[in-house]
């Protein structure tokens, strides 16, 4: 990569990480730190998410575009990844906190060093504890999360099963007096085991990304008076009026009473159109 890894002086530490009990006793960076008007929400979960997780991930970060918020996570496989790719998705900063090293060949886990690229590309940042050559080991992954809860204002943890390491972020959060978010999950889910038992703790539940900007004290955005209406035929209007949680695309049709043809023309008409969005032939509305 075309972005050097620069050492961060002690004086220039982020706040967040000066304040934490052990704080990192040298930090090194590529590409740019968050600015200090960025507020910073960590997303973490699990490696192995399911669809509803992806969605979680998508739709609630697609809530924070034009906030100055900033989407920090651990450049890990699942959650961590779907967060960053959000961020990139909606032009939100973001600041990956691998745990290893920043060097080309220590990046891990390598099938993600195109997307620590795509991250210096668009004007985020990698930061790390590490020597720039040092290669991730169980126990580094655990100290990286006390740097990812640190430097953020709150933690958002959607997915984590009753052991998964992600925990360890969502326990420091809390020790370190952070905002601690919870996504509830299926109670029929392993991978609800975990979140659940925070939110049992008393975390903050989100089901929405105005329930993020409350926490964070962030005032939504006025609408805007001379935004035209949508003129929307009686079917499109009942196909939205459907649309209350993600549905799949055959219980949809059920719903809208079409013959098949026509419905699936209307769907992609209606995505084309920017009033829907779908992935797995799961559909939302487009908000």
């Amino acid at each position: 990569m075309d972005f050097p890894i620069q050492d961060l002086p002690a004086g220039e530490f982020p706040v967040g990480l000066r304040e934490i009990p052990q704080p990192p006793k040298s930090l090194n960076y590529r590409g740019k730190l968050p600015s200090t008007d960025t507020i910073l929400l960590s997303i973490v979960g699990s490696r192995k998410y399911t669809s509803y997780g992806k969605q979680v991930v998508e739709e609630l970060v697609s809530g924070l575009s034009g906030y100055p918020i900033g989407i920090v996570s651990g450049l890990a496989i699942g959650i961590d990844s779907l967060a960053h790719e959000a961020a990139l998705k909606n032009n939100l900063y973001t600041l990956a906190i691998p745990g290893g090293g920043l060097g080309d060949k220590a990046l891990y886990p390598a099938q993600h060093r195109n997307l620590a690229r795509r991250i210096l590309e668009a004007g985020g940042g990698l930061l790390s504890e590490f020597e720039s050559d040092f290669r991730p080991a169980k126990w580094s992954f655990a100290q990286r999360n006390r740097l990812v809860a640190g430097i953020s204002q709150a933690t958002l943890l959607i997915e984590a099963g009753e052991k998964s390491g992600t925990l360890i972020t969502a326990r420091l959060a809390t020790d370190y007096n952070r905002e601690l978010l919870v996504v509830p999950g299926s109670i029929f889910s392993a991978t609800s085991l975990g979140t659940h038992q925070f939110l049992k703790l008393g975390a903050t539940p989100v089901t929405t990304s105005q329930d993020i900007r409350d926490v964070l004290h962030i005032e939504k955005k006025e609408s805007n008076p001379t935004q035209p209406k949508l003129n929307l035929s009686p079917i499109e209007t009942k196909l939205l009026g459907e649309l209350n949680e993600p549905t799949h695309r055959d219980t949809l049709i059920r719903k809208i009473d079409l013959p098949t043809h026509e419905a699936s023309q209307l769907l992609m008409m209606m995505e084309l159109q920017g009033h829907l969005k779908s992935d797995q032939n799961i559909y939302r509305r487009n908000l």
